[in-house]
This record gives structure tokens, C-alpha cells and sequence, in this order.
């Protein structure tokens, strides 16, 4: 049996999320809901999401609308049947009559309910059709969160669960976990209670939610968002709704209970519809002050809004145990918080799972931590934690680990699948050589670059480790959420600070000669992106030799934000890409003028499919939609490009002022229109001349090397000016431009 055509019923923000991603993957599939209006409405949604749900907008074309009394026999040939209509377990009941009436045999039926157990959806169905009912839990968006899980029963056909298994990692690219019937199956298990430990102990020590989101967040290997912010990115109201299912199905003697029923203040914000950023606001609302925007944060014993202050922990690397072990009170918050969530955790094994890595990898995939609970407990150290810990009573988990006198416990990762990922690669590392930004892993055929820094931001030190990673064929890939952010700005900005523009210039020049000698290597480079890739980042991908590229990335050359040029050789290297199209051949001025309109608007792509019309990935690049294969694809290239010869340098002709005198007219529009200020006129006439080929024209000859020192030149031309350093500043204060 193969999946071909599958049917989502419920047409609300998961099963249209579901819905695109099958088209994603070139699955037909049929949305249904009561009226064929409201998935009509659902198909308009996904088109205009944001961030996208689908890699390219044609995807939409898998996807037909309908209604369930006009159009269900679209079940009676569908390979695999969603179910994904509201919380209610009668209206699920009265689907499930009509679908397993209608459905073909050996089809798949599955509900992508978080809250209800699957031994209550079954209930009604019989033995022969409990085989092929199952639950699908995807995480919300569906898209970009990696988690699945697939929740089963004794009664299910193993085959059928293999097939489907197989099918969501191949095709749509997830992360499956199978999980028993258990409340919350793994993710929502631990990530909830998680959620509710940090917002619990927060008011417990009198923390304002600013404190709780900085320390509950990138200390901890946490996204950004924290616990209070995620409450509203999520739904206040809706948060209140999961705790209340966790209530009713979990026994009373579980730790959950004793946080379950959230703050008092909750309720009187919902009733208030302050349900979150779906509403007008929550424990965080926009607020406006003479005529601006002003984020304001709730004050929890005062319950007014003040405007959010940021809190700086001084924390630039995770380190659990330099957290943990701080005297201040967040130090105390974090050990609080963290030693509950791996006391709760350690206390479900084998209780909702045998493989206490299953629990990490929800974790991970489902809520974007970069550490799960057992692997918090190994950062800290077991020592450590026993000799913090109060008491482990009753917790045959820890008090195992405790008697065997362990150091380290953690055996493999990402158990749940056969793909050999770059966690289970550096298994078998032969060396590790590390500096304060990156580390370099050594096997015997190959090494692997990986950064880690915040956002993967890059320096002098991540340039030497990839300088030094060279004398074999190289991989440049993490674990993280981003591949590179781009050029470390904090790192320059210390430089002009100290009015030290010749560091600033000495980095700029080893960063291109870094990217160049990536290109140039005699052994092949391979970049395998995933999430930002932008700026710098963007540079290191565009000169590598092959690009292995997840579906789940934003790409893009977006300096003049911040009003810069590429720097790296990305002006370089989009405008020999574009150079080398078929309309560049017979008008010189062509390629300049193409790259001049997206890096001078700083155009980003969101997928693959978006990135190939723009260059940013040409043909010497592979889409793959599981990350877990980035690897394993990377490695493949490697191996059968065992005769791999560098690429001949570039050579431009460019026509100099013909062309910068168009590029100029842009612009020139632009400033008339306001649609740019003085600095943007300004930071244009560079980017102009360094896409120009400066003082050129069509009889000379410009090198590589010529363009990486137009580049520098206007770098550094503008990096010396006080509006570009005001766009950097701003820009680094808040993640927004500044338009001067």
C-alpha cells in the first residue's frame, strides 16, 4: 500500500497546517469541512501565511476543497483519512461512523488530537477498524515544528503504523516519535508541565515576567519566547483548555497536579480578552505612546502594564551548570526550574516511555529546546545534581543512576529513527578541535564545521575553524535553529567603540579570504543549511561547492538594512551566477541590474523553491525536506565526488559607469518617491559601484580579487559612517531597521 491521496476533515488552523504540508510534498489531498466555503477560506489562509506554509505558492494546486455531505466520497479512495475537527468527542464519534462506512479497506484513519485519549476516540469502532485508527500529533505550525507523534495501541496493525511511519519522515520530513496512550503523549507531557514549573516558580519568587522569559529561554536552551511570551503566542485561553484536559485524565497523585491550575490572573485575563496575541494582548500587549508602538509587559502583583524592560543576564554561551550555580536569584529560578522539569521527567521512564531519549527528542522537535530534560541532566553532571538535589524519593529512575555511582549516563540520540544524523555521527568522531565559535569534528574521511554561537553569528574564530577544516573534504552543518545569522555585528561594533577600524577591516579581508579558500579548496565543501542563512551566512553557502539545502530555511543578502554591502563575496558571487544566464549573455548590463534589485531590497527567500529563481542556490544544490538527512546527503556527495576539481575563478566584464548610471536613476526614483532617505541613497551608490565593477568598462577584465576589494572598500566606507552605525545599533537594540 502506498499513500497517495489523503483527506483532512476539519479545515481549523491544524488541518489546513496539514493540508499544506501535503502539498509540500506533492500529495493530493482534499480538505473538507461543513461548507465548502470555510475550506475555501482555509485555502486563502494558507496562501497568505506568514511565515509561509508552503515552499512555493504553486503547492496549492495538491489541494481541493469541499464539504462533508457533498464531497465525502472523496474518502471511499483516499489512502490516508485526518481527522482534525473541533475538541468535541461526540462530533469525532458521529466522523468516525461516516468514514469508516465510506473508507476503502486498508486505509489509514487517524485524529490529530492533542487532548483526547485514544482508548475514548476508538470506543465506538470495531476490532477489525481499531487496526487502522491511530493518532497523528503534529505540532502547530506544521510546517516548520519537526515533532510527530504517532500514538498507538496494542490492537494496531504494526505494518500499517511502519508504512505510515515511514511515510511522515520520508515525505513530509517529521520527526516520528510513537508514543503509548498516555495524557499529553511525550511532548506536551513534559514541555507543558515545563511551562507551568517556569511560570509558577516565577511568581513563587516574586520574578517580574521579563526575568522569567530572560533566564527561561536561550540560558537554557530555550527559544527566545520564554514561558509568558509562548503563553501568548500560543493562546492564553487555549493553554487554559490543555490544562484542564491534563487535569481530568491525570491521576491525582502526579507532580502535574500540583501546577495544573495555572494563576489566578489568568482567568480574569481571558475574561478581559486578553487571550494573547491572537487578542489584545496578555501577559504582554503593543501599546501605543505618542504615536508609537511601545511593548508593554504585565505587572503581576500591580496587574497594569508597564513598558517591557530587557533583561541582560550577561549570558552569551548555554552553560546549565555556570546558570544553575549562580548566586544571584536567577540562578536560584533556574536550578528551581530546571531540577523540577528533570525530577518530573525521570519519573515518567518507563511510565509513558521506555527510551528516556524519546522524551528529549519531543522536546527538541516539538518545542525547538535545544537540550531535552536527560540531557540537561548530563550538561549538569550527575554529581552535581545529586549533590543539589534535596531528595529523589520514589524516582527508581535517578535513584538507579544514583547507585551505580555513574559520571555519564547518556547512551545514544534520536533513537526514534534509522537515519544516520549528524548526532549519531559524532558517535564515531576520531578528534574534536574547538575555539570559543565553532568545532571541528574529524573523521576518517571527512570533517564537520560546526558553529555555536547565538544564531550561529560569525567572527575571526569561526572563519579559523573553517580555515583549518580544509585538509579534507568538509561539511558545514549544525544542530541549532539557524544555520548563520550572518556576521557577528556585537563583534564589529566593539571594534568601532574602541575606534578600531583596522580589526574591522583585518576581519572583513579574512573573511573573504576564508570564503574564497572555500571555494578554491582541492577537497569539496559542502554547506547543508537549515533555518537563517543570511548575510554572511548566506556568503559561506553561496561560495561553498555544494549546498545540501532543508526545505525549512530563509535566505538572503539583507546588509543594507543595516546599511552595508555583502562583504564576503556575496556581491561577487550572485552577480557571476547571474552573469551566466542565458539573458546576461546578450546584455551586459542585465546580471549587475538583477543583483542591484535584491540585495538593494534585500530579497530573502523562505524555501528552496524560493531561493533557485534568485540564485541564492544554482544547480550545484539538493533540496532535502528531513533534517535528519542533511548529513547523510552531504556525506553522499562527498563520496561519490572523490575525483572533485575546484571551479575556475570568475571573470567579469562589467560595464562601469553605463550601467551605474541606471542603477543610479533607481535610486534616484526611490529617494523621490521617500521610499528611501539620505543613507539609503547613500548605502545604493555604493552597492552600485561595487556591482559596476567600479572604475571599469567592457574592454577590461575585472578579477575575483578585484570585486572582493570593491567590496571591502565600500564596507568600510559605510561602517565608518555615523547613520550606518545608528542602523546597526538600532537594529541590534530591537531586531528592527531603522530607515534614515
Amino acid at each position: 500500500m502506498n499513500i497517495n491521496k489523503v483527506v483532512v476533515i476539519g479545515s481549523g488552523t491544524m488541518g489546513s497546517g496539514i493540508a499544506a504540508h501535503l502539498c509540500n510534498a506533492n500529495i493530493p489531498v482534499i480538505l473538507l469541512d461543513l461548507k465548502t466555503e470555510i475550506a475555501e477560506k482555509a485555502k486563502e489562509r494558507i496562501l497568505k501565511s506568514r511565515p509561509p506554509l508552503l515552499f512555493e505558492q504553486s503547492r496549492i494546486n495538491s489541494l481541493k476543497t469541499g464539504n462533508i455531505s457533498d464531497d465525502f466520497e472523496n474518502v471511499s479512495d483516499a489512502d490516508w483519512i485526518i481527522e482534525a475537527v473541533v475538541e468535541r468527542i461526540d462530533i469525532k464519534h458521529e466522523i468516525y461512523d461516516k468514514i469508516f462506512k465510506k473508507r476503502k479497506k486498508d486505509s489509514i484513519v487517524s485524529s490529530n488530537t492533542s487532548t483526547i485519549p485514544l482508548k475514548v476516540l476508538s470506543k465506538k469502532l470495531s476490532s477489525a477498524d481499531k487496526k487502522d485508527f491511530c493518532i497523528t500529533h503534529f505540532f502547530n505550525p506544521v510546517r516548520y515544528m519537526g515533532l510527530l507523534e504517532i500514538v498507538i495501541e496494542q490492537t494496531n496493525d504494526k505494518d500499517k503504523i511502519s508504512l505510515l511511519k515511514d511515510f511522515c519522515e520520508s515525505k513530509l520530513g517529521k520527526g516520528v516519535i510513537k508514543c503509548g496512550d498516555t495524557p499529553g503523549f511525550l511532548g506536551n507531557r513534559v514541555g507543558v508541565y515545563a511551562m507551568q514549573i517556569a511560570m509558577t516558580e516565577a511568581i513563587k519568587m516574586n520574578l517580574s515576567i521579563e526575568e522569567a522569559d530572560a533566564v527561561f529561554g536561550r540560558p537554557m536552551g530555550i527559544p527566545k519566547t520564554g514561558v509568558f511570551a509562548l503563553y501568548d503566542l500560543i493562546g492564553i485561553d487555549l493553554m487554559s483548555d490543555v490544562l484542564k484536559s491534563f487535569k481530568k485524565e491525570l491521576s491525582n497523585n502526579d507532580d502535574f497536579q500540583k501546577v495544573v491550575e495555572g494563576i489566578p490572573v489568568i482567568q480574569k485575563l481571558i475574561e478581559t480578552g486578553y487571550t494573547g496575541r491572537k487578542g489584545k494582548g496578555g501577559f504582554y500587549r503593543i501599546n501605543k505612546s505618542d504615536g508609537k508602538k511601545v511593548l508593554e509587559a504585565l505587572n503581576l502583583n500591580e496587574n497594569e502594564y508597564y513598558p517591557s524592560k530587557k533583561i541582560d543576564l550577561q549570558i552569551k554561551k548555554i552553560n546549565l551548570l555556570e546558570l544553575i550555580n549562580r548566586k544571584d536569584k536567577y540562578g536560584i529560578y533556574a536550578w528551581s526550574v530546571i531540577s523540577k522539569i528533570i525530577l518530573y521527567s525521570s519519573s515518567l521512564v518507563p511510565q509513558i516511555t521506555k527510551e528516556y531519549n524519546d522524551i528529549d527528542e519531543a522536546l527538541r522537535l516539538g518545542f525547538n529546546w535545544s537540550m531535552g530534560p536527560f540531557e540537561m541532566l548530563e550538561s549538569i553532571g550527575l554529581d552535581n545534581f545529586f549533590s543539589k538535589i534535596e531528595k529523589i524519593d520514589n524516582n527508581k529512575f535517578l535513584e538507579n543512576l544514583k547507585d551505580k555511582g555513574l559520571k555519564n549516563f547518556y547512551d545514544e540520540r534520536q533513537k526514534y529513527t534509522e537515519i544516520e544524523t549528524l548526532a549519531k555521527s559524532k558517535r564515531s568522531v576520531l578528534k574534536v578541535d574547538k575555539n570559543n565559535s565553532a568545532e571541528i569534528y574529524r573523521f576518517k574521511d571527512f570533517n564537520i564545521v560546526e558553529f555555536n554561537t547565538k544564531a550561529n553569528a560569525l567572527d575571526y574564530n569561526s572563519m579559523d575553524a573553517l580555515m583549518n577544516a580544509t585538509d579534507k573534504p568538509l561539511v558545514v552543518i549544525n544542530e541549532s535553529m539557524q544555520f548563520s545569522a550572518g556576521v557577528n555585528l556585537n563583534y564589529v561594533m566593539e571594534f568601532i567603540k574602541n575606534k578600531d577600524l583596522k580589526s574591522v577591516e583585518k576581519f572583513i579581508k579574512y573573511f573573504q579570504e576564508t570564503c574564497k579558500y572555500l571555494k578554491y579548496s582541492d577537497k569539496p565543501v559542502v554547506s547543508a543549511p537549515s533555518g537563517l542563512a543570511l548575510g554572511g551566512g548566506e556568503e559561506v553557502v553561496l561560495q561553498s561547492n555544494h549546498v545540501v539545502s532543508h526545505t525549512n530555511i530563509v535566505m538572503g543578502l539583507v546588509e543594507t538594512i543595516v546599511g552595508l554591502v555583502p562583504a564576503g563575496g556575496g556581491c561577487k558571487e550572485l552577480l557571476w551566477r547571474w552573469s551566466q544566464t542565458d539573458k546576461a549573455k546578450n546584455n551586459p548590463d542585465y546580471a549587475p541590474l538583477q543583483v542591484f534589485d535584491i540585495i538593494g531590497y534585500a530579497k530573502t527567500a523562505t524555501s528552496p523553491q524560493e531561493a533557485q529563481p534568485l540564485l541564492f542556490l544554482d544547480k550545484n544544490s539538493e533540496i532535502i525536506i528531513n533534517r535528519n538527512n542533511l548529513l547523510p546527503f552531504a556525506k553522499a556527495y562527498i563520496k561519490n565526488n572523490r575525483d572533485f576539481t575546484p571551479p575556475n575563478e570568475c571573470k567579469f566584464r562589467l560595464s562601469g559607469g553605463q550601467v551605474r548610471e541606471k542603477m543610479i536613476k533607481v535610486l534616484e526614483d526611490l529617494y523621490n518617491n521617500k521610499k528611501i532617505l539620505d543613507h539609503g541613497m547613500e548605502v545604493g551608490k555604493e552597492l552600485a559601484y561595487v556591482l559596476s565593477g567600479g572604475d571599469t568598462d567592457l574592454k577590461k577584465e575585472v578579477s575575483e580579487d578585484q570585486m572582493y576589494k570593491l567590496e571591502l572598500n565600500s564596507f568600510m566606507k559605510l561602517i565608518e559612517t555615523e547613520k550606518t552605525q545608528k542602523r546597526i545599533s538600532y537594529t541590534l537594540k530591537t531586531g528592527k531597521p531603522l530607515v534614515n
